[in-house]
């Protein structure tokens, strides 16, 4: 058998393992999107349970896959979101691992999502001694992932609600309406509904403080 074929036949083998990897990743990510924005809350700690299982075994078999890697770490901390208290944090630190993990292969990908998840996370989380939560981290974090993806609907949603639970009404609306105004999302339409429906929530909380 010649280098050439030989050649040939790992690059078809390794392409039909990342569309393999991709393929698990969009499953994963479309039942997600069923369990956050269509499941009854109380169904949905379990239904995160399970997923998680799924997304770390695809994780665990694409070490080096960047995508697989942030949608653990998305998974899983919806999983804590769920779950809540104290038995959440473990949760929450397996998907910052996730979203660090996702970082050190690919800062890029997803358009820069972990750097979004992970500014999530850390303003979301409880702070010292309780958690790892860290204000000043949230912030650099989600202007990383605003600077890798300026006019996304994501970055620019959990910018605004992190403004707002800090204090600042004008830049929380100004960020949601970009968020808003975000192009739709090719495939994602679902998505893309659900999260419209939260920015038009954070808008009406932002109106209410104002009165």
């Amino acid at each position: 058998m010649n280098k050439f074929f030989i050649a040939l036949v790992l690059a078809i083998l390794g392409n039909a393992a990342l569309a393999d990897v991709a393929e698990d990743v969009v499953r994963v990510r479309s039942a997600w999107e069923k369990i956050k924005y269509r499941a009854p809350e109380k169904e949905q700690e379990a239904a995160y349970e399970q997923l998680a299982k799924e997304a770390a075994s695809i994780k665990e078999k694409n070490p080096k896959d960047a995508p697989a890697a942030i949608w653990h770490g998305i998974i899983e901390s919806s999983y804590a979101g769920a779950k809540g208290g104290l038995g959440a944090l473990g949760l929450a630190k397996n998907a910052k691992k996730s979203f660090e993990d996702a970082l050190a292969i690919d800062p890029k990908a997803l358009d820069g999502s972990a750097y979004t998840s992970l500014g999530s996370l850390y303003y979301q989380v409880p702070g010292w001694p309780i958690g790892f939560g860290d204000d000043k981290l949230a912030l650099e974090f989600l202007n990383k992932g605003l600077a890798q993806n300026p006019n996304g609907i994501d970055p620019n949603y959990f910018y605004a609600d992190y403004l707002f639970r800090k204090g600042d009404l004008d830049g929380a609306e100004k960020a949601a309406k970009k968020a808003l105004a975000a192009p739709p999302r090719e495939a994602r339409p679902l998505a893309d509904e659900g999260r419209r429906k939260e920015i038009n929530e954070l808008l009406a909380k932002i109106a209410k403080k104002r009165k």
